[in-house]
């Protein structure tokens, strides 16, 4: 975001933990202890000593409640200079991108030189919350010195004696109760997306992610994590190369019986972990470092989450575009969160359609149509996996790596979240 000639905050390198289902080898480590083995692996990998890190911003979702500012609590177990300053930030499914921009933002107006952002979550550690019921007939017995008649008193709360017990965590919306998956079901008709084409979707994201493991892709970012059970981990465990659309037509609708949204077609529950390292231009070119990318431009907009609550991207997308003096034309490649590809595909359809850029974005001629080529050229969330806070952060890496690898120029990414958030940014080579 840095205007010419000013300073300007570079992304020198990326490296982020395998993604892997929730509930298998990281069930044992936590949001914090996820993030540790990023942002370690990241200094090593770098050669950077952990001293010279000034600040630290990271993104996550679910947070520990001992502990929500994981930030600081990085610095402190991976012993960092006792200084380096951290805070957290949480923006539903974009809080790793929002960590990583907002790390640049400091950097561009002179707050630090050196900087790690990024985000982690372990869904595997969610923790469950209790009844209000419960907590309030409860919490002052275990907070205070009770006598007798004061579990009387207790007890006398909560009669009659239902609702007691933990309700299944849903990821649905607060203001509306609308789940994600039902979310994704309403783009999918109002788009006129089907379920060949969101299947199609999938294994395009699995096979090309497939290919870029294969290949050697992710070597650069993708680090060894030993779990505390000893188990050395290296490689993404959700990708399936050998996944097929006659695969997943078998797979039932999970959100309505009538639908077209299923466990194949969707991102999967995972555990996960990204850092970026952060510096300025000049304090890079001193220490050597040879930086990858920068950031041209980012948007962040909110929609109304009972109209279409991931459709965020397709508006926050042109706005990156026009702060960063672009077109959809001038872009090389285009990274889009896929946490359903009944999502993606529609804001596909959104920025392909005339009608959207008059309602919408107060344009008369539609953004374009993307390239299916250059989009999500090394798969994506569906394939990939989610760990909600890790997303953007992964997503900066890739794409930096990808422009430095391929030379090209530029590229766009776009993120929904809920609340009807929609995160974008541009990056452009150095």
């Amino acid at each position: 975001m840095a205007a010419k000639g000013a300073r300007r905050a570079v992304i020198v390198s990326g490296a982020r933990t395998p993604f892997v289902r929730a509930f298998t080898d990281y069930t044992r480590m936590d949001s914090i202890a996820l993030a540790d083995a990023a942002v370690r692996g990241l200094l090593e990998r770098t050669g950077l000593p952990g001293a010279q890190v000034q600040a630290i911003v990271w993104g996550g979702v679910i947070l520990p409640s001992a502990a929500p500012n994981i930030a600081r609590e990085i610095a402190l177990d991976l012993k960092l200079d006792p200084g380096c300053e951290g805070y957290t930030v949480t923006r539903a499914c974009a809080s790793g991108l929002q960590a990583v921009t907002a790390a640049a933002a400091a950097i561009e107006r002179g707050e630090y030189d050196i900087m790690i952002a990024g985000g982690s979550d372990s869904t595997s550690n969610a923790e469950v919350k209790l009844p209000q019921k419960l907590v309030h007939a409860g919490a002052p017995l275990a907070l205070g010195k009770p006598k007798p008649m004061d579990y009387l008193s207790a007890l006398r709360q909560l009669a009659p004696f239902t609702d007691l017990l933990p309700a299944r965590p849903k990821i649905a919306e607060r203001t509306t109760g609308e789940v994600m998956g039902e979310s994704a079901e309403k783009m999918a008709r109002i788009h006129g997306i089907g379920r060949d084409e969101q299947d199609e979707f999938a294994v395009r994201s699995h096979r090309r992610a497939a290919a870029a493991i294969e290949s050697g892709r992710f070597d650069d970012e993708v680090l060894r994590v030993r779990t505390p059970d000893g188990v050395d981990i290296d490689r993404d465990g959700l990708v399936r190369a050998d996944t097929s659309v006659e695969r997943l037509a078998k797979l039932a609708p999970v959100f309505a019986t009538d639908g077209t949204v299923t466990a194949g077609n969707a991102s999967p529950l995972t555990d996960g972990a990204s850092a970026v390292l952060l510096m300025s231009e000049d304090a890079a070119k001193a220490m050597g470092y040879r930086p990858l990318a920068a950031f041209r431009s980012w948007s962040y907009v909110s929609v109304d989450p009972a109209d279409q609550v991931l459709i965020g991207p397709a508006i926050s997308m042109p706005r990156a575009l026009d702060k960063a003096g672009l077109s959809l034309a001038d872009i090389d490649l285009v990274d889009i969160h896929e946490a359903f590809a009944a999502q993606t595909l529609s804001v596909l359809s959104a920025l392909a359609s005339d009608e959207w850029a008059k309602t919408r974005l107060g344009r008369d001629t539609a953004v374009g149509e993307i390239d299916i080529e250059t989009l999500n050229v090394h798969g994506g969330s569906v394939s990939l996996g989610h760990p909600f806070g890790a997303t953007g952060a992964r997503m900066v890496t890739t794409m930096a790596n990808e422009l430095a690898r391929s030379g090209k120029s530029t590229a766009l990414l776009g993120i929904c979240a809920a609340g009807g958030i929609g995160a974008s940014a541009v990056l452009e080579s150095v």
